[in-house]
């Protein structure tokens, strides 16, 4: 019992918890740097265009921490206000006259969309070349077949923190608990996808489970996991006995919970953090890990995206034309 102990002392000492905040302002100033160069060069200044519906507080905050973060990198930015009661023809009409555009290099719908509007549609409404969400069906496709896309901010984040945190990924052991088509979907597929393609993966042995896994049988599974992505959204999903001594863990859960002290709502992720950081080699917090990620990689999708429209011809002939 007492060795056990230590060792948990000594696993707790040496665990090391990933500031996403650190690694995004490294990811924005290189974004910027890239900004400035791409409109020294003499290019348009890089446009997103973000379409809200409703008024869903979080995804108004969401919205806000983008544009914000757009402006502190170079690129200019409008929010589109649309209220709930638009219809799914409306929405496809203002899509349309955005991807049509040509001022307009990046375009993103905020997810989640009022329940009479169909969200696959829309997402695929949104030219590939400006879908800096990464959520077309055509991007998706490109990312399964490791060829070169917008890739999903989310999951490109995970990728990131796990690349440049210098995790090991060559025939590991991953976990991956949730299958969302946004999120838990494309981490798979990052990771256990072949290193030597024109999209580099992790060549890991990736394991998704969803919410029909039974609980004993995803412990099974983790507690072999050399890493673990916990992205299911379910608080304390992921706890200290379902883990091996040294494992990364990347929480991309986002829960509100009430504080039974405070009584307050506080934010939360998938994974026991006091718990499992005595016993993960690398762990990330919420909030501050995944979250600052994930629009540091839209930015990224940003700037790529006016790269791709500048130099794709039928674009250019467009500009000549209206100008």
């Amino acid at each position: 019992c007492t060795l056990l102990c230590n060792l948990n002392l000594i696993s707790c000492s040496l665990s090391v918890v990933i500031s996403g905040r650190k690694m995004a302002r490294q990811i924005r100033d290189e974004t910027r740097a890239d900004v400035e160069e791409w409109v020294s060069a003499g290019n348009k200044r890089p446009h997103l265009s973000v379409v809200l519906v409703g008024d869903n507080p979080a995804s108004h905050s969401y919205v806000l921490n983008k544009t914000r973060a757009a402006a502190d990198v170079g690129i200019s930015s409008e929010t589109i206000l649309k209220p709930t009661s638009i219809t799914e023809e409306e929405l496809l009409e203002i899509i349309d006259k955005l991807n049509s555009d040509h001022r307009v290099d990046g375009l993103l719908v905020q997810l989640p969309l009022p329940e009479h509007i169909d969200e696959r549609r829309i997402c695929n409404a949104v030219s590939p070349d400006k879908d800096v969400d990464g959520f077309h069906v055509v991007n998706i496709g490109r990312m399964c077949l490791d060829q070169s896309t917008m890739l999903p901010a989310t999951p490109w984040g995970v990728w990131e923190i796990i690349k440049r945190t210098g995790i090991p990924t060559f025939g590991k052991n991953v976990v991956v608990a949730g299958r969302s088509k946004n999120v838990g979907l494309p981490i798979a597929m990052l990771l256990h996808t072949d290193g030597r393609h024109e999209r580099p993966g992790g060549d890991a042995t990736v394991t998704i489970s969803h919410r029909y896994t039974p609980r004993e049988q995803l412990c099974k599974h983790t507690q072999i996991a050399d890493i673990i992505v916990a992205a299911a959204g379910i608080p304390n999903l992921i706890t200290a006995d379902m883990i091996k001594e040294g494992a990364a863990v990347i929480d991309v859960g986002i829960n509100r919970i009430q504080d039974p002290l405070t009584g307050k709502n506080r934010l939360v992720g998938d994974v026991d953090f006091e718990g499992v950081r005595k016993k993960a080699s690398y762990i990330t917090p919420v909030p501050g890990g995944v979250g600052p990620m994930t629009v540091a990689m839209l930015m990224k999708n940003t700037i790529k995206a006016a790269k791709h429209l500048l130099l794709t011809p039928t674009v250019r002939m467009r500009m000549v034309a209206s100008s």
